[in-house]
Order: structure tokens, then C-alpha cells, then sequence
């Protein structure tokens, strides 16, 4: 199997040891998957420590790469299993490991510095400046968010100097990787933590009328692989660690074939696995109704028994990966030898019977060279052979046939071999991680306001800081916000191609004396420490862990507002060197959008602030625009917490994220907060009490 050296990796998933086969068999360089805990598709079959094993046996022999998901957030009881993990992974001599989690990331760059780091997708890694920073936290390679365009690829490849990783086929997520936490808030199975239960593929309507608003078709760029190789991306990523073999024994003959400049078998691909066929998602910049789709009778009933076992016939066969070179030495009265090479430098050699004197028909190095190249049902092909033959000799073909397999099988063992990283076992947990001494205080209040209008001078009155969106505080003049030390100014936490816009604009606030930035990404991070403001880290950065809370300390944040997939007892467990806050009111944002349910029903120009999506019980779940360039989806109920903040003692901050609220609105719910008066019709706690 010969193969383009230059052309991108193909990276394919594997939810079983079957899923391995396939991908390496139909032309992957390199798969995908997870173990048993801390994976982000906790729901597939995965891979226990002796089929882990075997995987990373089974590729390196094959000169392919295995990179493993550690992808998940982390609470703090969980880091001890996480440290194994790692351990495991550098025994094993995996080649990298997957991570999502500030801390995971932090505490596998410390223990096993060789040990290459591949910031997930779920870092929501979607600018320059994002990219660049988790270069200098110590990751080798970002995924890229599923929702760039070709030229904000293009932007990032060419002004930071990382590898990246394109997602190119499988499943969209409606929301942006990362940020999207309906299922956890909705059905308690949290996406960010491996268990999401699909449900954005159930019925949710924009119009009134049935619909899957929230499901969009799988994405395909078979046909872009080309131009991805030009912009220089590393590796191509297909989706679908809970899909069957022969789905990735499909995508991984396609997308090989359209690597090396052949037609790609997209009506098998499409067979095999689609919602209403494929879309190019958001590489040519273009968002509609077009992208969205569900999975129908139809596609289920394309994928034919017939179809499934020509997938599976396609890697029980063995196809030879491996370039190999033969040295073969015929001499007189000398035993025969026979030594080989691989590409990758590994050597055997082999000795057999010294050869006879020819009878009949002497060998040749043409009939000698036939034989050195039937290499069918190895994992070798021929690349070179090199024969010393004195003449009138002949060796019996069995003979040769048992010195090729004996220096095959030796190669073979030593590519088969670990090669493990080293793991620093003198660096405990707690050396990692750093804490202040709790407050014994009631949490202080603090309130994000989406709209300048919702301010007033009472709603300030007695809040420790207060939260803006950029956009809303470049719209009014700096006059109106004279005491400034309590402002955070909030860029949007997703800001496709937005990025020297907003540095524009924050550079400029901070000539007027604007200095406290609230982060809801770590590009946000970035460009506060590059401009001079003060970092306080958002609640959608994810922190959930002491270790990630330190990390992010580290680099410079000053305040932390953790993860609301915490419950309290894990809320208030988590050490921190900073100050620690949490969420306590509000429609929680379930979902952000680059290509807006509603939109795709309505045209920006018919819309209204009013717009929402209804699911299958009739629950009204509100959408906001963010001034066209992104959409947000709230919870249909907002979290209310008035006359239970005082079981939150030892959290320093209490944050009111306000939405959709009219002035009026907010000046009750602050009172009710400042009285710690029950809430008012329907609400939820959140996940706060959920295993308690």
C-alpha cells in the first residue's frame, strides 16, 4: 500500500477493536479512542486496559498512531483515576492524549512532559489567539471547533504554529463543542462528562409545526480534502466512536481515496450512516435550512445486509502497510542469509541451509526477487530488494519461504514492542493544585445583565461587581459607567473571525479605564494578560476541578466562576488560590449557535426578540440573538436559589445571569435574592442537589 507522504493524517474513530481493524485496513493513519472512564462517548464499547493494550500493539505494527481521549470535565474525587490513566497511557506508549479539562491538561504536562497533549474540541478552540494560548499551556495540537469556516482555518493554521485537527465527517453537534449543556440540565446526563443523551435529536419546533430543529445532517468534506491539505491542516477527523466497524471501515476508504486524488464512494458512505444525507457544514460560510436534517426510516433501511458485509470483507484481509527492503546472500558453501529493514529502521536477519548446486534450473535474482515479494497476508509490501547470488545455485523455495517469515515475524515483534514515556511519580496531586482559606461569609452578589437597559441605579445598589456584553458597553458612552472598578466587560465567549474586532475594542476600553475582562474562553484569557486587564474567568470556561482552578490562576485569572454541572457539595469542596463563584439565578444557556434554529425558519429580518423553540412536552425554551453572529438557547425554566443561599457558605460570590428579564423584572428578583424570599413560579435547582 503506497500512500502520498505529504498528505494530511486520517484520523479515524474506534469504539471496539473491530472499529481498529477496520480503520487501519482501509487506510487511517492513526485512530481515535477511549478508555473505560473519561471518555466523551462513555457509551460506546471502549477499551479496557488489555484491549487498550492490544489496540496499541495491533496499530504500532501497522505504523499507525493511537491517541487517546481523556476528553471529559473532572471533578475533584475523580483526579486520582485520571493520574492512572495517564500512567497507564505511558506504559502502554500511547502516542497522545485527548484532553478537555484545564487540569487534566495541567496535571498530564507535569507527570509525563513527553507524553504529546491534543487540545479537544471541546476546549472550544475557534481563534488564534485561543490556539496560541494552549500552544504555551503545552498542547502539541488543537481540534478546531466544528463550526470555522475555510478562512478562519486558514487564519489560525497560518498565524499560530500548531498542529490542528479538522473535523471532516460524522455528526454535527447543534451546539458549538463545549457549550452545549441541554442534555445534562435536561435529562441529567451531561454531555461535557461523556453521557450525552442525543437530546437535541429529539422533536423541537421553531414554527409550531413537528420538527428537529435541533438536528442537523452529518457532515461530509469529502470533497474538500484537497484544499485542507493546501491551507496545511494536520489531520482529518472523522466522527463516530459509537458507530460499527463497517461505518469506519467506509469512511476510512473514502476519505483515503480522496487524499490520494481518487473518487471517494460517497453513496456507500452515505448508505452506511447519514440524516437525510450529508452537509458541508460550515466550511463554505454558509448557514440555512439546508444543514438540518434527522435520521429517517429510509437512511436506517439504506445501509443492506449485502452492503454491511462488503464493508466487512474489506478488513479481514491483511493489506500490506509496511515499506521493507530484502538483503539476500546466495553464496557457495556459505549459509544462506536473509536480512530485512522497514522504513522505520527496524532490522531482522535470518539463515537457512547453505544452497546446492543446480541440477536443473539455477535460481535467479528475477525468480529469487518473485518470491521476497509475496508478502500477501503480512503487514509488509516490497519496497527494495538487493541480491548476492553466486551462480548455478538454487535454494528450495520452502527454504526461502522460512527465512521470509522469520525476519517478517521478527520486524513485526519489535514494531509490536512498547515504547513507553516516562511518568514522574514524584509529583503528587495536592503539589498541583493550591487553595486560599474559604470565606465564612455569605456569598457576595454579583449580576450579569445581557442589555444596558436592564441597569438602573438601584439594580447596582449593594452588587459586588456587575457584567456587561462588549458590544453593549462600546454602544454607550463611557460617561454612564463612572465607577468602573465594579464593570466586567464580557466579549462574546464564541466570536468567529470576530477576534481583531474585539481586540480593537478592548484595547480602546482600556485606554478609557476599563480593566476587568470576564473570559468566557481561553482566548479571552489571551488577550486580557496581552492587553493589560484584569482576567476573571467565566462560568464558561468550565472549571471544575482544584487543579483547574489553580491552572487558570496561573495563568493570570483572578476570579473564578465555576462549572454549574457541579452540585454544592462539589461546588463548595473545590480549592481555588482565587476567589470561587457560582451561578445562583437565571435561564441557564443550554446551547450556543452559529446557525440559528429559528433563523432557519424565519428570516433575520422577520424575527423578533420573542423567538423560541418548543420541545415534544410543550416546554417553551427561549432563543436570543447575539447580534446575528451567533444564537444562544435558554433553559425553559429559570434557576432560582433566593432562599437556599445560605447552604452556599464558603462560596465568595453569587452570580444573577440575567437574560430575557425586563428592568422591572430584575429589580424583583434582586430584592427576592437580597431578602432571601422564595422564588416564584416554575423554576429549577439546577444539577446542585442532584447526588447529594
Amino acid at each position: 500500500m503506497t500512500r502520498t507522504r505529504n498528505r494530511p493524517e486520517l484520523l479515524l474513530p474506534a469504539g471496539e477493536m473491530a472499529s481498529v481493524i477496520a480503520a487501519v485496513q482501509n487506510g487511517a493513519d492513526a485512530v481515535y479512542l477511549g478508555g473505560v472512564r473519561f471518555s466523551a462517548r462513555q457509551n460506546a464499547k471502549n477499551f479496557d486496559e488489555a484491549a487498550l493494550e492490544e489496540a496499541v500493539s495491533y496499530c504500532h505494527a501497522r505504523g499507525v498512531k493511537v491517541y487517546q481521549t481523556l476528553n471529559t470535565l473532572i471533578f475533584d474525587g475523580q483526579m486520582p483515576l485520571v493520574r492512572e490513566s495517564i500512567r497507564l497511557a505511558c506504559r502502554l506508549g500511547i502516542d497522545a492524549l485527548i484532553v478537555q479539562d484545564w487540569g487534566v491538561l495541567a496535571l498530564a504536562r507535569e507527570t509525563a512532559p513527553e507524553l504529546l497533549l491534543h487540545a479537544s474540541t471541546q476546549m472550544t478552540v475557534h481563534t488564534p489567539a485561543g490556539a496560541q494560548m494552549l500552544k504555551e499551556m503545552g498542547a502539541s495540537r488543537v481540534v478546531l471547533a466544528r463550526e470555522l469556516s475555510e478562512q478562519e482555518i486558514r487564519e489560525i493554521v497560518q498565524q499560530v504554529e500548531i498542529e490542528t485537527e479538522v473535523f471532516v465527517h460524522g455528526a454535527l453537534c447543534m451546539s458549538v463543542s463545549g457549550q452545549c449543556y441541554l442534555s445534562g440540565m435536561i435529562g441529567g446526563r451531561s454531555g461535557n462528562r461523556g453521557n450525552c443523551a442525543g437530546t437535541c435529536r429529539l422533536p423541537f419546533s421553531a414554527d409550531g409545526k413537528p420538527g428537529h430543529a435541533l438536528s442537523l445532517k452529518d457532515l461530509c468534506l469529502a470533497g474538500q480534502v484537497e484544499r485542507l491539505a493546501e491551507i496545511g491542516v494536520t489531520s482529518l477527523k472523522v466522527e463516530g466512536r459509537m458507530k460499527r466497524p463497517e461505518y469506519v471501515a467506509a469512511a476510512a476508504a473514502a476519505y483515503s481515496n480522496a487524499a490520494e486524488g481518487e473518487a471517494p464512494d460517497l453513496d456507500t458512505l452515505q448508505a452506511v450512516f447519514s440524516r437525510s444525507g450529508f452537509t458541508n457544514g460550515y466550511f463554505t460560510a454558509q448557514r440555512g435550512r439546508e444543514m438540518f436534517g434527522f435520521r429517517q426510516k429510509e437512511d436506517v433501511l439504506a445501509a443492506t445486509g449485502s452492503l454491511l458485509k462488503s464493508l466487512e470483507n474489506s478488513y479481514r484481509k491483511e493489506k500490506g502497510r509496511i515499506p521493507l527492503s530484502w538483503e539476500l546472500e546466495l553464496q557457495a558453501g556459505r549459509p544462506a542469509r536473509l536480512a530485512g529493514q522497514d522504513g522505520d529502521g527496524f532490522r531482522a536477519e535470518a539463515a537457512g541451509p547453505i544452497p546446492e548446486p543446480a541440477r536443473n534450473c539455477p535460481a535467479s535474482r528475477e525468480s529469487l526477487a518473485r518470491s521476497l515479494g509475496k508478502l500477501g497476508g503480512s503487514i509488509f509490501w516490497m519496497q527494495g530488494c538487493r541480491i548476492q547470488l553466486d551462480e548455478g545455485l538454487m535454494l528450495p523455495v520452502s527454504a526461502l519461504n522460512d527465512l521470509r517469515r522469520q525476519v517478517c515475524a521478527g520486524i513485526q515483534a519489535q514494531r509490536e514492542q512498547k515504547r513507553p514515556h516516562p511518568f514522574r511519580e514524584e509529583i503528587p496531586l495536592d503539589a498541583l493544585a493550591a487553595s486560599r482559606q474559604p470565606s465564612d461569609q455569605a456569598p457576595r452578589l454579583r449580576a450579569r445583565f445581557a442589555r444596558f437597559s436592564q441597569l438602573s441605579p438601584e439594580t447596582l445598589n449593594g452588587l459586588d461587581y456587575y457584567s456587561l456584553p462588549l458590544d453593549e458597553v462600546c454602544g454607550h458612552s463611557a460617561e454612564l459607567f463612572p465607577d468602573r472598578n465594579r464593570l466586567l466587560v464580557e466579549p462574546d465567549r464564541v466570536c468567529f473571525g470576530r477576534e481583531p474586532e474585539i481586540r480593537a475594542r478592548l484595547a480602546e476600553l482600556r485606554a478609557e479605564g476599563f480593566s476587568q475582562l470576564l473570559c468566557g474562553n481561553i482566548a479571552h484569557v489571551k488577550l486580557a494578560r496581552e492587553l493589560g486587564w484584569d482576567a476573571f474567568g467565566g462560568v464558561f470556561l468550565n472549571c471544575s476541578n482544584s487543579l483547574s482552578a489553580a491552572e487558570l490562576a496561573r495563568l493570570g485569572v483572578r476570579d473564578l466562576t465555576l462549572s454549574f454541572e457541579l452540585n454544592r457539595a462539589d461546588l463548595i469542596r473545590l480549592a481555588a488560590p482565587v476567589p470561587r463563584g457560582f451561578l445562583g439565578y437565571g435561564r441557564l444557556p443550554l446551547m450556543v449557535f452559529r446557525n440559528c434554529p429559528v433563523r432557519s425558519h424565519f428570516s433575520c429580518r422577520d424575527c423578533s426578540s420573542s423567538r423560541a423553540l418548543t420541545d415534544r412536552m410543550g416546554k417553551i425554551f427561549p432563543v436570543i440573538c447575539g447580534r446575528k453572529q451567533y444564537a444562544e438557547l435558554l433553559n425553559c425554566h429559570p434557576l432560582e436559589l433566593s432562599d437556599r443561599l445560605d447552604e452556599f457558605q464558603g462560596m465568595d460570590s453569587c452570580t444573577l445571569y440575567f437574560t430575557v428579564e425586563s428592568r422591572e423584572q430584575v429589580q424583583a428578583v434582586l430584592e427576592r435574592y437580597r431578602s432571601a424570599l422564595p422564588p416564584e413560579g416554575e423554576f429549577t435547582r439546577g444539577l446542585y442537589f442532584r447526588n447529594v
